[in-house]
């Protein structure tokens, strides 16, 4: 699956910004590389408060992004190729500009309880510091309460004012998007995949958490996986035919833990697919500290995380399998070494090591030709709204600002949203003026073009990847068995059917290693993949390889 942020993708009629028709014009790329499935980031109308994630009309698109028939283009042009389309539906919330808000703005109105609405906090004076029904905080910052004075309560947002959080125990809000959902379904859509889906079913009475040191709560666990989020989801999947059409269902899930995640993707529960998870992305937060704090991760932590998750999930449910997105930074400048000298090499060994699990992996444009993190040197180079909310409060806190540049060079959200680096020229191809958010300054040596020229390039590195994938049925079936758990360089794996036998072994470091002791003998095993054109006794750095193990060779298990 390949994830498009179409505002940052390809500007096709020179307004800075990215477009459907800019899609369109790429899908042959796409099909090269041989993407089954493309995720694009909603194109629904829009404010653009957190670009496009509040969304103020579900069924027509952004004049931003073109026009209906230009999505219908879409729909048609990657069917004839053979690929799908999963739309990003985001149902936790809406934007203050949508129909259904403004008309739940008057306390009389049948949709007021649409949303939440709540009074002030008993004993106090609504609009005041303090007054707000919980003390729970915004996952962008701040508050997760706004004061409406028109109406004089107060309506709850876990993101941005500009996105009220939807009240699902009212049937008559899951029916009307049900109905949107399903008018989507008719017009081609392959599937869905589903924001923050795991915050729709709040516990009632709202009330508050655990306070932090602001007095407010930060605890993600008090709004997640609330009791009827079960119930909710299987509504859906039944009213909108998710597994009667074999549609693709991708769940967004904050906090989510292995039973749970196995629960919630088992077919024979008819509630989701996939589910998108956050425990190896936490792993380089410190959980002590504020927002972004940071904590070099551990390769032997990495390893205990994903290889719980491939276990877990193991013949019943189904893994995500990514290292970036739009929300996360790119992937070889957290986890590999994005210096000219092991670019290429870590990036394609991340590819290596992912590709390889068990599950569906998801390719962000421009991880598959290695871009790096944003390099920004200014607090105002950062576009984003959470960016800019933490920056502001971080500052009036007291901490330096040296730090807080250090904070977003490492983990805002704006690494994985500047534009697609597709040659060297001032644009980056992207756009023929200055786009909405600053191109990388190394576009010039990183892009498409080049790494089309380059037969050792990573792009390359992926096509052989996925092409891997979509001849060896065992990728997909194969058990799982971790190998070598405590080694702080090494991640290696097999991956086996009852016939055949994979190896997986990579080096997570710039420095060249000896191969271990306790992996199998691959003396007479067949060399599928290589980041390196020749094996030699040890590992370099940064390199990966997969073997199928001779009959011989293969381990019991």
């Amino acid at each position: 699956m390949y994830q498009i942020y179409p505002r940052s993708f390809a500007d096709s009629n020179g307004d800075a910004m990215g477009d459907l028709p800019g899609v369109v014009g790429r899908l042959d790329y796409l099909a090269d590389l041989g993407v089954d499935v493309v995720w694009l980031s909603p194109v629904y109308r829009s404010p653009m408060d957190d670009n496009g994630y509040d969304i103020s009309d579900y069924e027509d698109v952004d004049p931003l992004f073109g026009r209906l028939a230009d999505l219908d283009a879409l729909i048609a042009r990657l069917h004839q190729r053979g690929m799908k389309l999963v739309m990003d539906m985001v149902l936790n919330h809406t934007s203050v500009e949508h129909p259904w808000f403004r008309e739940s703005r008057n306390p009389a109105s049948p949709k007021r309880d649409w949303y939440y609405w709540r009074p002030a906090r008993h004993r106090t004076l609504a609009g005041t510091p303090g007054a707000e029904p919980t003390n729970w905080a915004s996952f962008f910052g701040g508050r997760a309460w706004a004061y409406d004075p028109t109406s004089g309560e107060y309506y709850l947002h876990l993101y941005t004012p500009g996105q009220p959080d939807l009240n699902w125990e009212n049937p008559d809000v899951r029916q009307a998007l049900f109905a949107m959902m399903r008018r989507w379904v008719e017009r081609g859509v392959d599937g869905f995949r589903f924001d923050c889906i795991n915050l729709i079913s709040k516990t009632l009475p709202l009330a508050d958490g655990p306070a932090g040191p602001d007095g407010l709560c930060h605890d993600a666990g008090v709004v997640a996986d609330g009791p009827r989020f079960q119930e909710f989801v299987r509504e859906m999947n039944q009213s909108v035919g998710l597994s009667e059409r074999d549609l693709l269902a991708v769940g967004e899930m904050v906090l989510v833990d292995v039973p749970k995640a196995r629960v919630y993707t088992n077919p024979d529960n008819r509630e989701l697919g996939l589910a998108i998870t956050f425990e190896h992305l936490e792993l380089d937060h410190d959980p002590n500290g504020p927002k972004w704090s940071l904590k070099p991760y551990r390769l032997v932590d990495l390893k205990r995380v994903l290889a719980a998750w491939q276990n877990g999930l193991a013949g019943v449910g189904w893994n995500c399998l990514y290292l970036e997105n739009h929300d996360q930074p790119r992937s070889v400048s957290r986890f590999g070494d994005d210096s000219p000298q092991f670019r290429a090499l870590s990036a394609k060994t991340l590819a290596t090591t992912l590709h390889m699990l068990q599950g569906t992996p998801f390719i962000y444009q421009g991880e598959e030709i290695g871009m790096t993190n944003a390099g920004f040197t200014s607090l105002e180079q950062y576009k984003d709204i959470e960016s800019q909310n933490y920056a502001r409060e971080a500052l009036a806190a007291g901490t330096s600002e040296s730090d807080v540049l250090a904070a977003l060079a490492a983990k805002s959200r704006d690494n994985a949203r500047t534009p697609m680096s597709w040659d060297a020229s001032p644009f980056a191809g992207f756009s023929p003026v200055t786009p909405w958010l600053e191109v990388n300054a190394n576009h010039t040596e990183i892009n498409v073009a080049a790494a089309l020229a380059d037969q050792d390039s990573v792009y390359y590195h992926y096509r052989q990847l996925i092409a891997l994938r979509h001849e060896l049925p065992v990728v997909t079936t194969g058990k799982f068995t971790l190998l070598l758990p405590d080694d702080d360089r090494i991640f290696a794996y097999l991956r086996s059917t009852d016939e055949v036998q994979l190896l997986v072994v990579a080096n997570w470091s710039s420095m060249p290693a000896e191969w271990p002791a306790g992996l199998p003998d691959v003396s007479t095993a067949t060399l599928l993949l290589n980041t390196h054109s020749e094996a030699t006794g040890g590992l370099a750095a940064w390199e990966s390889r997969v073997y199928r193990l001779g009959a011989n060779d293969r381990p019991d298990l």
